[in-house]
């Protein structure tokens, strides 16, 4: 594929906001900035008076001094995404004021969103995110009593924010992998599929929760190779986990990013990286057949990590 200004390959960082705080990210922002990168930064805007017992918060948008860093990033050209009104499920009337508090903050509704752990207000989330029946169903018997039903897209539900993600969301994630290039995994993306109406395009990522794993997965090897198959990465990844301690970058992460600035990479935002993809390719609707491949190779995937 060819991409603008003669660059060789895409990359690009989707940035989960779980446990990120002004002192673990801020330094590798700064890093991204000087390599030249413009990535993509989930965000929450508002607290959990109720509590998590499942996730650190890290910090929201309700924290002044991280808004104005946030707003930093927004003016350097980083984009800023939805993960949700807050780390816990959100009843439809916050999950809106989350995402009125993002207009009237930037100046426009976030265009990305990324369903986050276990909240019951994700879209077509859990078993849900298999439109393959097989794959739907073996999923349900697998998790059994852990099963967790998700209602972001029920419209009879509470937690329902489906019409509002078709009005303003135009991408969100969907499956992972544990390979660079997303053109070898998903080459169609952004993609639609017809059992999701509310949401208008997915798209596929490489899977790095923390910076052990992100580290591990970008070889040099690896992007020698992204660059010569001309290919397009973006790696969803948490900023927050482990990445900066004490104000410094991690060695390897450093290592990892000064290389990336030698390539001719086109490193720009993850929407705008679909956007382009999509005028390249149409973003159309997978066929039965090519959706199941998907599918059964993110469950492949997923196994030869388990073994």
């Amino acid at each position: 594929m060819e991409f603008p200004g003669g660059k060789k390959f895409a990359f690009s960082i989707l940035d989960d906001t779980d446990d990120a705080t002004l002192a673990n990210v801020k330094p590798v922002y700064a890093a991204l900035s000087d390599a030249g990168m413009r990535t993509t930064k989930t965000v929450w805007p508002m607290g959990c008076p109720e509590g998590s017992r499942l996730f650190f918060a890290g910090e929201t948008l309700e924290n002044e001094a991280y808004l104005k860093f946030v707003h930093e990033l927004a003016a350097q050209g980083f984009e800023i995404a939805f993960h949700g009104a807050t780390m816990e499920s959100s009843l439809r009337e916050r999950t809106l004021r989350g995402l009125e508090f993002l207009r009237n903050e930037f100046g426009s509704y976030p265009r990305l969103f990324c369903n986050h752990g276990f909240n019951q207000d994700n879209l077509y989330w859990g078993n849900k995110r298999f439109q393959s029946p097989f794959f739907r169903g073996f999923l349900s018997w697998a998790m059994g009593s852990r099963s967790i039903t998700y209602y972001g897209d029920d419209e009879n539900s509470p937690y329902f924010w489906g019409d509002c993600a078709l009005t303003y969301i135009q991408y969100v994630r969907n499956f992972t992998f544990r390979r660079l290039n997303m053109l070898e995994a998903n080459p169609d993306m952004p993609y639609r599929l017809r059992g999701t109406k509310y949401v208008n395009f997915w798209f596929s990522t490489s899977d790095a929760p923390d910076v052990r794993a992100f580290n591990g997965l970008l070889t040099q090897a690896r992007l020698d190779q992204l660059e010569r198959d001309g290919g397009v990465c973006i790696v969803s990844t948490h900023l927050g986990k482990g990445f900066a301690t004490d104000g410094k970058l991690d060695q390897d992460t450093d290592r990892i990013l000064r290389y990336l600035s030698g390539r001719p990479g086109w490193y720009v935002p993850v929407s705008e990286l679909l956007d382009y993809l999509r005028s390249k390719q149409g973003g159309g609707e997978l066929s039965d057949w090519t959706r199941f491949k998907l599918e059964w190779l993110y469950i492949l995937d997923k196994l030869k990590l388990a073994f």
